[in-house]
Parts: C-alpha cells; sequence; structure tokens
C-alpha cells in the first residue's frame, strides 16, 4: 500500500512539472472565417479554382436557387391549369414578376432563406416562406397565389426535381465538354503519333510492337464510348406527393387530370425525364446511371493516368520542364509526373464517392427514409473531384513528348519479338514443331538482329518458300506493327 501510494505521488510530481499543453493554431485565433485557405476539403480549398464551374450546380446555394426554380415553375404552372380557378392566369407583369424572382436570386437571396431555415429547421419549408415574402413585396395580384406555393407537395416533389435539373445543367455545360475535352486530346495525340512505332508490353515484358498512337487511340474510343453512355442518360423526376399517388391533390381537385400537369411541369417545363411510378422519393435509378457511366469514363482515365505514368518511367516520354518549378525537394534533377498521379488520387475520391451514391440512392426503407438527403450533397463532392482529375490529365499530357531514340532502341534490344511472326509463317508452310522451335531460340534470351535472321535464313531448308524467307528477313521489330496505324487514325 505505501509503495503503490509512492508511485502515485511520484506521477502526480511528475505531472505538475510537466509544462501546461500550448492552444493550437485554431485556439490561439479562434474559428477561422472560411476561404479556400481554411476550408476543410480540397474541392473548396487547395483545388476551388479548378472547380469554380461547379458552384452555380452543386452546394447549398445552388441547391437553394434550383428549389425556388421548381416551386415557381409548379406555380405557374397551376396557373395554366384550367381545372384550378383559385389559381386564375397570370397577368404579363404578373408573370415578370414571378419569373423574376428567379432570375434575380443570389447570395444575398439564398441567405435570406437560411434566416428562415433557422426558424423552420425545414430547408424546403425556407424556400416556400422566402417566395411567399416575395410575392407580398411585389405586384398586388400576385397576392391571390400565395397559399399555392408548395400547394400539395411534398419536399422530395422539390428535391428531387431541383438536383435532376442542376445535374442536368452541370452536365451539359461543365461535366461532359470537360470529359470531351480529355477524350478529343488523346484522339488528337493518337492521330499525332499514329506512325510511331513502339515496343509493347503484355505482363510487363516486351511483346508484339504496336504505335503510340494506337495505344492512345486505345483510350480515347473507350472514353468516347463511356462519355456517350453518361450523355443517353436522361435525368429524371417526379412530382406526385407525399407517396406517389397524387392523394393530396385529387382530394382538392378530384376532377384534374394530376398526372398530366405533372408531367407538364416535369417534361415540358423543366425538360426532364418522367418518373410514372414512384413511393416518396424519386427511386434515383437515373442517377445510379450516371454515377456508373461517369465511373467507367473516369476508371478508363485512370488506365491511362498509370500507362502515361509507365511510360515515362520506362523514358517512352519525355517530360517538358516548367520554369520555376521544383520537382522534388531534394533531388535538383527530378522532373516528376505530378499531374497523372494527381490525377489518378482524385479518380479514385471520385468512383469511391459515385460508388456509394449509385448503391445507396437505390435503396429507401417504405415509402420514404431520409438517409438519401445527406449523401445527395455530396454529389457536386463526386464531380468536383473528377474535374480535378481531368484538367490535371490535360496538363499531363500538355507536358509530355514522344521519346523516339528511347523507342528505337527498346525495338532494337528485342529483336526476339519477332519469333511470333516468323513461328506463325513456319506453320503456314507446314514446318514442323514451329512454335517449339522458337520457344527455344529466344525464350529468355535476348537476340540481335543477326542472330534472328540466321534462323530465318535456314527455313528455306525446311519447306518456306523463298520469298517468304525473303519478307522475314527484311522484317524489323520497328516495322512489325500490323495495321496499328491505320487503327489509330481511325
Amino acid at each position: 500500500m505505501i509503495a503503490r501510494t509512492g508511485r502515485v505521488a511520484a506521477r502526480t510530481a511528475a505531472a505538475a512539472l510537466r509544462p501546461a499543453p500550448r492552444a493550437g493554431l485554431a485556439g490561439a485565433a479562434g474559428a477561422l472565417d472560411l476561404t479556400p485557405l481554411t476550408a476543410i476539403g480540397s474541392v473548396d480549398g487547395r483545388y476551388s479554382r479548378m472547380v469554380a464551374d461547379l458552384r452555380p450546380y452543386f452546394g447549398e446555394f445552388a441547391l437553394i436557387k434550383y428549389r425556388v426554380l421548381v416551386e415557381v415553375a409548379w406555380l405557374k404552372t397551376l396557373a395554366n391549369c384550367a381545372g384550378v380557378p383559385e389559381v386564375p392566369a397570370m397577368s404579363a407583369d404578373a408573370q415578370a414578376a414571378l419569373q423574376s424572382i428567379v432570375d434575380t436570386f443570389g447570395v444575398e437571396q439564398a441567405t435570406r432563406v437560411k434566416e428562415i431555415e433557422r426558424e423552420t429547421n425545414h430547408d424546403v419549408k425556407a424556400v416556400e416562406y422566402f417566395i411567399k415574402e416575395q410575392l407580398a413585396a411585389g405586384p398586388s395580384e400576385l397576392g391571390k397565389y400565395y397559399e399555392f406555393v408548395h400547394f400539395g407537395c411534398t419536399s422530395e416533389d422539390v428535391g428531387n426535381l431541383a438536383y435532376a435539373k442542376s445535374i442536368d445543367d452541370a452536365k451539359r455545360a461543365v461535366i461532359v465538354p470537360q470529359m470531351a475535352a480529355v477524350r478529343d486530346e488523346v484522339a488528337r495525340m493518337a492521330d499525332q503519333h499514329a506512325a510511331v512505332p513502339m515496343l509493347a508490353r503484355t505482363h510487363g515484358q516486351p511483346a508484339t510492337p504496336t504505335t503510340v498512337g494506337k495505344e492512345l487511340a486505345n483510350f480515347s474510343d473507350r472514353l468516347s464510348r463511356h462519355l456517350g453512355s453518361l450523355e443517353a442518360v436522361a435525368p429524371c423526376g417526379k412530382f406526385n406527393g407525399a407517396t406517389g399517388s397524387f392523394n393530396a391533390l385529387m382530394v382538392a381537385y378530384p376532377d384534374v387530370d394530376w398526372e398530366t400537369v405533372s408531367r407538364e411541369l416535369v417534361s415540358d417545363t423543366l425538360g426532364l425525364g418522367y418518373t410514372r411510378f414512384s413511393t416518396q422519393i424519386e427511386p434515383h435509378d437515373w442517377l445510379a446511371d450516371t454515377m456508373h457511366a461517369s465511373m467507367r469514363y473516369n476508371s478508363v482515365l485512370l488506365d491511362l493516368d498509370r500507362d502515361m505514368w509507365g511510360y515515362i518511367s520506362a523514358g517512352y516520354f519525355r517530360q517538358k520542364t516548367v520554369a520555376g518549378e521544383v520537382g522534388s525537394s531534394t533531388m535538383p534533377h527530378k522532373v516528376n509526373p505530378i499531374a497523372f498521379e494527381n490525377s489518378e488520387g482524385n479518380l479514385g475520391l471520385a468512383n469511391a464517392i459515385m460508388g456509394h451514391l449509385a448503391e445507396k440512392l437505390l435503396v429507401s426503407r417504405f415509402q420514404r427514409d431520409l438517409s438519401d438527403s445527406t449523401v445527395l450533397r455530396t454529389i457536386g463532392t463526386g464531380f468536383a473531384h473528377s474535374i480535378i482529375a481531368y484538367k490535371q490529365t490535360m496538363v499531363g499530357l500538355s507536358r509530355v513528348d514522344v521519346n523516339t531514340e528511347a523507342l528505337d532502341r527498346a525495338l532494337d534490344e528485342n529483336w526476339e519479338v519477332l519469333a511470333e511472326p516468323i513461328q506463325t509463317v513456319m506453320r503456314r508452310y507446314g514446318v514442323a514443331e514451329p512454335y517449339e522451335k522458337l520457344k527455344a531460340l529466344t525464350r529468355g534470351k535476348r537476340l540481335d538482329a543477326e542472330g534472328m535472321r540466321a534462323f530465318v535464313r535456314t527455313l528455306e531448308a525446311e519447306g518456306v518458300p523463298a520469298e517468304a524467307v525473303a519478307a522475314l528477313e527484311r522484317l524489323e521489330p520497328r516495322t512489325y506493327v500490323g495495321a496499328a496505324e491505320r487503327l489509330a487514325r481511325g
């Protein structure tokens, strides 16, 4: 007992001698204002300038603005519905005033919505109350429409259309053009280097030669396929009430064909595909298609990034130097393929987010649970990491030149790759065990031009016609590229 008391006393004394912990940077400075320097996430921090074009479509401001757009569009649709006499057709002035709520919506207006939300603790209801404030401040005619803002809606009616419209707009304005720019640059380089021979590597080992352009064309064709899949996905929306059957609207106006009115709003006014069957939420199948198409494109681009990294490492491509840039903090000679590495990392992040979105959003308990709400807010983050990657790949491609000396050297050092065409010609002319003979000659060995040609000259005695032997003698690794050049040029 005495020993234990002594140990406790000793620890207490030691603790008293230690200096008090210092306040960290945050503790010393207090709360930091949000700027690209203080942002927690990289898309709003380090890379914020690279994704600025996405801000009108994703994020809290964008979501609020698109919700306002949908609410206004619904009010206009009701005003055009003959079966709802309490919402009469609007005058030109009233329509202009209503539309101006959308057209003039900015950060100041979004801030007001957030102020209302602090009272309501409901983000969509805050949008409704904001629009009512605007109606009250507008022409007196708008007063008659006051209680028809958000009429017969559930929050998800507005929310799903807002997301669908924002994603559709972002695809058209930013995402697809950036994807196409990468694809087009790869295709341009494929054509430029269509005839440049290159030793291929299967399993990392010397293999049948190809051309630089042909290998790039492989990627441009794949990127084009998945970009086409993304473009073909039609963003969809629903507008059918709390559990998908227009219940409240049919009670209020039983003689109105609400499905037709809903389709008019979703398809004719907002330009979206119409989802007829839903629970409270739009089932998000189209969103999963969008994520998966984007992920496939991203995976192909990641494949390109890694191959370019490898080709640079092998010396097939030289990297251009940029004045003032540093490759390594300690090795002055270094020029690192950082753009391709950065792209690879961001593609991984993008696909991790998109993969979760594609899996999670298809599942909702019974008629509705809110687990999709917080997840949907990361859609912009997934696309942001993709955009960063696309731009970094473009930087990487702009900073490489083909190193023909290294390519020629690799071909000249690997004459054994001609074993393939030689044994194939031997098969044609009935030479016994051609594969086995070439295997014995070349497997695990290095042959030079003379060694390979010496073997070819023995084939005439084996029954191979003289003209075929002569053609094989003329063959070189750099000319053994098949249809690669033609394929690369499309």
